[in-house]
């Protein structure tokens, strides 16, 4: 220990020079220990860079590293190479001299600075150096160019000795005043700090040469009058402005730099926590003394005036953690504390335990081996952290619980603090709710997200053996659920261990397994299948399938995406997972030998061969989902779920399908990759499509409306159809999947389906006929009638049609009328008879000349209370009222009709206009709504018909 007394430069009492040189020699006297501790811990390649770089700035010469010309800004201040060093130039280029400066030479590099962990505790052999650069004012944007091309020439020059290097030009009056071009040190958050990171350049910084800092020279009790103070020492000459460089004071920290400062550490923590924490909490410990912040520099100067100059004390990380120790002691939480210890002690990384013990010594080493004595740690906690690099699931497991608390703490104490302190300013407030999503997609569970465990505690958590079992589930009777065991266990063995993990569903489990890298491509597993049909083969293909869409390591999520909703990015299917579908079934000979093979309705005995999916996606903030579909609906909740999950978004994920089951796992992968393409490009075209599914007995029908997808299974032909009528208020084409209604006519109607116009089917049978209409919307309407002839099947339809577009013209403006009139199509279903349709053939449309006996029925409905419906009739301009007959009106009619008609017969009473304005009010209606209708009072006015005329029979 030198034993100087403290220097106290007082303005009041006079300065002496004579203490201000040896103040600042005291500087350079540590300087100097940290420059032999960084040496020490280089290589020599590396050690070759540090040496040179200060001749390197000093000089331009053609055959030295970094030469761009002989314009590039060149001399460092003060600076004259020692021949020692001027030999080493000379070793790399024979023809290099140097000739000292004479006079008043220009020298614009007013100093270099190496900033950050070198010559620190923490050094390691993966340092980098981070140089400052600091240049005179007035330099012009070419020497500038110049400048920074011989910093990137540099750079390459230092990768090529092994350093990774990084330059970063100040010009320190601008500095000052806050001006900064970009980041000012490979572990910088931007333009966010100033004084925080001036802190830690005061107290890390080494001086390689040139001017020496001007806060050196300033009491700390003078920091708040530190303009006034340094403006005497240059004004009385106490020293000479060549001789020193101004990066400014440090009297005062706003608020907003500690939340800006957190924000990028917990950025940074989320993936590296231990290198994080130390930061954190130090940030954490400034804040909470605000505004009476005295921050570390400070304490570093005080030191050095009061010529207490042991490098171990004043080692940064040690004064980090001294801080921090001080602060968490002084609030009672031990248990941060010894996360902190473990963070530091593996931030060192040097083994202390009997593991590391032949190592060479070292300072870093001796240093921390008295700290872990001073903490009262043992041969066994040191042993554990030294084997981090083989911790596994269970360690790490327990580790990220206690880093996860402390960073969500941390997150928590920022946003309270920006909120007290009215510290956050909109971009703060930005950071903090992006960091917010940040933290929820690493670390908040839900249901269905696989967990990561492991955010930098551990290098490498693969396991060379693992056992995979299925087994009963003792706490759910008839359930299963998969384990992962370490190790090859044979049959029975693996109850004798507790497992890694254990999931329900063996994909949640693999998922797992393959995320947290527990199994990697050179992990070996032993199988116990269980009562699953799981073979080793689906099992590697399973695997393969979760590396192909997953593909580790992820790339940090940007923040564009993060100020974004999560959508899915990836998204694999997987059919059948551990069952072979034709097992499940009784009569395995007429599955196999029948020459049906739709996978979804698979056979004579129409089987459904998709039985479960298990959905893996990997969303856009890196969080991957699992989630299982089974039962008989699976195939369809999977499609309307995955539809749903696109939203009214442009973007598309990759989807995967695979099957690797036993039985037919190439034409099941194949049937539903081609179910779901189908309906995705359905939804791309924009329109209200409707999707109609056959899987097994079942129909389904899918409503593809952008931004919401709906879902009917429909039980049979009849649920079907009336499905199909439901009315629509815009056009909405028909897409019938292959195996769709395969056994009915429909397929031939519903995909003639044309907007703008109403189409007519029917197919004549033996006594009676099949009616179909889809209207411009394209609903579907279905009667089947009596047949007497096709004229009177047809022509009464036509007539009540025609009048409805009359009805549906007159809203119409007169310009518009013609384009926008419906025209009716008809077409006849053939063969006719028994059997089902093949094809179809356009007729005209029935001509009314053709027409014998027909009359008007037109009926008018009206609103009444409470939601019913008044109907009057009109018939042969006749009214007829339930005002005035009740619930007789449809007999009175059915009598008037056939009261009036020509010849007797049984034909039926159809009603051939229909008024609806008052119920629909300004809409116009669709043609469907308007058949619906009719189909209701027809067969009201045809069971008056058939009362009268089983009245009249003898």
């Amino acid at each position: 220990m030198n034993h100087l007394h403290e220097i106290r430069p007082d303005l009041d009492q006079g300065i002496d020079r004579k203490e201000l040189a040896k103040l600042r020699a005291r500087f350079l006297q540590v300087n100097q220990g940290r420059l032999e501790r960084a040496r020490e811990g280089l290589s020599t390649r590396q050690q070759y860079v540090l040496t040179l770089l200060p001749l390197l700035f000093h000089v331009n010469h053609p055959l030295l590293p970094g030469y761009v010309s002989g314009n590039t800004p060149a001399g460092l201040s003060g600076f004259e190479p020692d021949p020692q060093l001027l030999a080493e130039a000379q070793r790399m280029a024979r023809s290099f001299t140097h000739k000292a400066r004479r006079g008043n030479t220009a020298q614009p590099i007013h100093g270099l600075f190496l900033m950050g962990s070198l010559g620190t505790l923490a050094q390691a052999e993966q340092s980098d150096m981070d140089v400052w650069v600091c240049h005179a004012p007035g330099l012009g944007e070419a020497e500038l160019a110049e400048l920074r091309r011989k910093c990137q020439l540099l750079v390459a020059w230092a990768a090529s000795q092994g350093a990774e290097a990084h330059f970063f030009l100040i010009e320190p009056k601008g500095f000052v005043e806050g001006e900064r071009n970009g980041q000012l040190s490979s572990d910088d958050c931007g333009t966010t700090q100033h004084y925080l990171l001036l802190d830690e350049f005061y107290r890390t910084a080494i001086w390689l040469g040139g001017r020496t800092p001007l806060w050196w020279l300033v009491p700390v009790y003078e920091e708040h009058n530190y303009l006034a103070y340094t403006q005497t020492l240059l004004s009385k000459r106490f020293i000479r402005a060549e001789d020193d460089v101004d990066l400014g004071h440090l009297a005062h920290i706003p608020p907003g730099e500690f939340v800006g400062a957190g924000l990028w550490q917990l950025f940074k923590g989320i993936d590296s926590p231990y290198k994080s924490l130390l930061k954190l909490l130090l940030t954490e410990a400034y804040a909470n003394e605000h505004p009476g912040v005295r921050c570390l520099s400070l304490d570093y100067k005080q030191a050095v005036f009061a010529n207490h100059l042991d490098l171990d004390a004043l080692d940064p990380y040690v004064m980090v953690y001294r801080r921090i120790e001080q602060y968490l002691q002084g609030r009672g939480e031990t248990a941060r504390l010894e996360l902190v210890r473990r963070s530091l002690y593996l931030k060192v990384n040097k083994k202390l335990s009997e593991l590391g013990r032949a190592r060479a010594g070292g300072w870093q080493r001796r240093l921390l081996q008295r700290l872990t004595e001073e903490w009262g740690w043992g041969e066994r906690q040191l042993a554990m952290l030294d084997s981090r690099a083989q911790w596994k699931v269970r360690q790490v497991a327990a580790e990220r619980r206690e880093l996860v608390a402390e960073l969500n703490h941390s997150y928590r104490f920022l946003t309270q603090f920006a909120r007290a302190q009215n510290a956050s300013s909109r971009a703060d407030q930005r950071d903090l709710n992006v960091l917010g999503r940040r933290l929820y997609a690493a670390f908040e569970r839900r249901a269905g997200k696989i967990e990561v465990i492991n955010p930098g505690i551990a290098p490498d958590l693969a396991e060379d053996t693992l056992t995979l079992v299925q087994s009963p589930n003792r706490k759910e009777p008839g359930t299963y659920h998969w384990g992962l065991y370490n190790g090859n266990l044979g049959v029975h063995e693996w109850e004798h261990f507790s497992p890694i993990k254990r999931c329900r569903e063996l994909l949640e489990l693999l998922t797992w397994a393959h995320r947290n890298g527990v199994i990697d491509s050179s992990t070996r597993l032993a199988l116990h299948p269980g009562s699953s049909d799981l073979t080793e083969f689906e099992l590697f293909n399973l695997l393969g399938s979760l590396q192909q869409t997953i593909t580790l390591p992820l790339e940090t999520v940007s923040e564009i995406r993060l100020l974004q909703p999560s959508v899915a990015e990836e998204i694999l299917l997987l059919v059948n997972v551990g069952i072979d579908p034709l097992r499940q079934h009784r009569d395995l000979n007429i599955l196999m030998t029948t020459e049906r093979t739709d996978s979804l309705s698979y056979a004579g005995v129409r089987e459904n061969l998709v039985l479960t999916l298990d959905q893996v996606t990997l969303n856009s903030w890196n969080e991957v989902l699992v989630h299982r579909y089974d039962g008989e609906h699976a195939l369809v909740r999977c499609l309307r779920d995955y539809l749903n999950s696109l939203g009214q978004h442009r973007h598309r994920p990759r989807l995967r399908v695979r099957c690797f089951c036993h039985s037919r796992a190439q034409a099941i992968t194949q049937r539903v990759e081609e179910v779901f393409a189908t309906v995705q490009q359905l939804l791309d075209q924009g329109l209200n499509h409707r999707y109609l599914l056959q899987v097994a007995q079942h129909t389904h029908v899918l409503e593809l409306e952008p931004g919401q997808v709906t879902l009917a299974t429909l039980p049979d032909h009849d649920a079907v159809l009336a499905c199909l009528s439901e009315e629509r208020g815009a056009y909405s084409p028909l897409h019938l999947d292959a195996n769709a209604l395969q056994d009915h006519d429909l397929p031939l109607v519903l995909e003639q389906g044309r907007p703008h116009c109403i189409q007519v089917f029917y197919r004549l049978f033996e006594g009676w006929a099949e009616l179909y209409v889809l209207d411009e919307y394209n609903a579907l309407w279905q009667q089947r009638l009596p047949l007497q002839d096709e004229t009177h099947l047809l022509l009464p339809l036509q007539r009540f049609l025609r009048s409805v577009v009359v009805r549906r013209d007159a809203q119409l403006p007169l310009d518009s009328l013609q384009q926008a009139s419906l025209e009716t199509l008809y077409y006849q279903l053939l063969p006719s008879g028994n059997g089902k349709a093949r094809s179809l053939e356009p007729r005209p449309v029935p001509s009314e000349g053709a027409d014998r006996g027909g009359y008007d029925v037109q009926a008018i409905l009206q609103a009444g209370a409470g939601g019913e419906v008044h109907v009057t009739l009109y018939c042969d301009q006749l009214e007829f009222s339930e005002l005035e007959h009740g619930d007789q009106l449809y007999a009175v009619v059915a009598r008037q009709i056939l009261g009036r008609r020509r010849s007797a017969g049984s034909y039926r009473c159809y009603i051939t206009d229909l008024d609806l304005s008052e119920l629909l009010g300004e809409e116009s209606g669709s043609t469907a709504l308007y058949l619906r209708y009719k189909t209701e009072l027809e067969k009201a006015l045809n069971e008056g018909l058939e009362q009268l005329q089983a009245m009249r029979e003898p």
